[in-house]
């Protein structure tokens, strides 16, 4: 089962504490219902949670609408966090949100470019320009892997792996030039799937780059001539995947006998919750949806929230809300848990927690949570029923 789909059960288990919570921040923090339209559909996915300056943790989500785009502009208010099934009080100040654009984790993207000889022309000039144009829209701390799509024995060839620096990728890039005579697509995006999956890696208190999430931007016709993997195989193993690689796509073929080769695209992106852009010719979109893919990137957030359960070693449950817009009294919710850990004391490690002690100051356990009037006695409040377990 996709992890899409889990999420409509959960958010129906939980829409009582989600009106809880609403009715608790309009009325005691004179907030204003935004009412009337918004979404009507979205998620939230837990990707990563990170315990390396406990008892802070950050939890690393992606939010999305039906159209894919992420939900903008979020912020506490937004947001529920539940930890060991008791809901924290949002007035308390004990956790904090933002957009990975504004901060210092870096991302990873496989830019997968089709050197078939039948893109030889505009088509490939403005598909070198695409890639040239993200790698130069790219923050300086992330990292892009080159990887052409070809004939080669394998179906492709690693052109860069992993840099972040323009100059060398846009160097690989100008070399390149349309050669081959079979563009074997499913046996490229399997091998850029597996770059993605060992490419996640540190922590945030590591000295050395904090890799958080990766990315596939596929770019070319979309043709496939007799991959290795097929493309009942390759969707398989996008599905069975606990946390999607999203893969974006651009496609220079146009209408007409290329129609399955667009829905190849199509397919790709539709089954591990990227994005697909028809460009066709009309080049001059090229830039708009670079900057679209990038914003769509680093539009992940970070929630960091303040932990009081002792430290143990053990895995403690944690569940992140996301209630849009505002007010509208329905809250999606994942899942995860953390690990209830003592870092060591070296400095880095030291200076982070005391910067994040004074964002979020240390309270009484009795004032952390939210307190449900309905609660059976005896029980913690936000565990009572329609209160959630963590």
């Amino acid at each position: 089962m996709k992890w899409w789909s889990r999420l409509k059960p959960v958010a129906a288990e939980l829409i009582i504490l989600g009106l809880v919570l609403a009715a608790v921040l309009a009325a005691n923090l004179g907030h204003a219902a935004t009412g009337g339209g918004g979404a009507q559909g979205y998620g939230v996915k837990i990707f990563r949670v990170e315990s390396a300056l406990y008892p802070f943790v950050h939890v690393y989500m992606r939010t999305f609408d039906q159209e894919m785009n992420p939900l903008v502009n979020l912020n506490v208010l937004n947001i529920g966090v539940m930890v060991e099934g008791r809901a924290y009080d949002p007035r308390k100040k004990q956790y904090l949100i933002q957009p990975i654009r504004n901060r210092e984790e870096a991302t990873r993207t496989i830019l997968a470019l089709d050197v078939n000889k039948g893109m030889k022309g505009a088509n490939f000039e403005a598909m070198v320009r695409a890639a040239a144009r993200f790698i130069d829209a790219k923050r300086p701390q992330d990292q892009v892997a080159l990887l052409a799509l070809d004939n080669s024995s394998e179906g492709y060839t690693v052109l860069s792996n992993f840099d972040r620096d323009p100059g060398i990728l846009g160097r690989r890039l100008a070399d390149l030039q349309p050669r081959g005579d079979k563009t074997r697509l499913y046996d490229g995006v399997a091998a850029a799937m597996q770059m993605a999956a060992g490419a996640v890696g540190g922590d945030s208190s590591s000295e050395v780059e904090y890799i958080v999430s990766t990315s596939i931007l596929v770019l070319g016709s979309g043709r496939d001539d007799d991959s290795a993997v097929t493309r009942s195989d390759l969707m398989t193993r996008i599905s069975s995947l606990k946390i999607p690689t999203p893969i974006y796509s651009l496609c220079f073929s146009g209408p007409g006998p290329e129609g399955q080769d667009q829905r190849n695209l199509q397919a790709l992106s539709k089954n591990s919750f990227g994005k697909y852009y028809a460009i066709g010719g009309a080049y001059d979109t090229i830039t708009r949806t670079i900057e679209d893919i990038q914003n769509t990137m680093q539009s992940d957030y970070v929630l960091t929230f303040r932990a009081y359960s002792p430290v143990d070693g053990g895995k403690h449950n944690v569940k992140v809300g996301v209630e849009y817009p505002t007010g509208s009294g329905v809250m999606y919710y994942d899942a995860s848990a953390f690990e209830a850990i003592e870092p060591p004391t070296f400095p880095r490690i030291l200076e982070a927690q005391q910067k994040l002690d004074k964002a979020i100051p240390a309270i009484k356990d009795e004032e952390l949570y939210l307190r449900n009037p309905y609660a059976p006695p005896g029980m913690p409040a936000s565990a009572a029923p329609g209160g959630g377990k963590g």
